[in-house]
């Protein structure tokens, strides 16, 4: 069993989702249910799944979470987009937000090639 906490990758991820809160917050209200909810579940599914990962005894299986999580992270930055495109997100917060979504999705690609070579 591999322990997550020392995976760079989910403790980047985890200050992700922090941060994702944050911006969350400052949604109109009506989107609590809605948009809010979506953004923020794909946000904790991305740590999540690669701590689910770690748990799997086969490689196989822990690839498998980090296609999850990776799933997660593209289906958040289509979120944010969207965000964008309504007015909840202003044009600076939104490169950051996908800037350093990007840099945990390549982390997520790069964990995965990786464990895919010692299957």
């Amino acid at each position: 069993m591999r322990n997550f906490r020392d995976l760079e990758v989910w403790q980047s991820s985890v200050l992700f989702v922090k941060k994702i809160y944050i911006v969350t917050g400052s949604f109109p209200k009506e989107e609590k249910f809605g948009l809010v909810s979506q953004i923020n579940r794909c946000a904790v599914s991305i740590p999540s799944n690669i701590a689910e990962g770690c748990s799997r005894t086969s490689q196989k299986d822990f690839s498998r979470f980090l296609q999850i999580s990776l799933g997660s992270a593209f289906e958040l930055e289509t979120q944010i987009e969207i965000a964008k495109e309504i007015g909840f997100v202003d044009g600076i917060l939104h490169l950051e937000i996908i800037s350093q979504l990007n840099v945990i999705q390549k982390r997520i690609q790069s964990l995965k090639k990786y464990v895919d070579s010692k299957v």
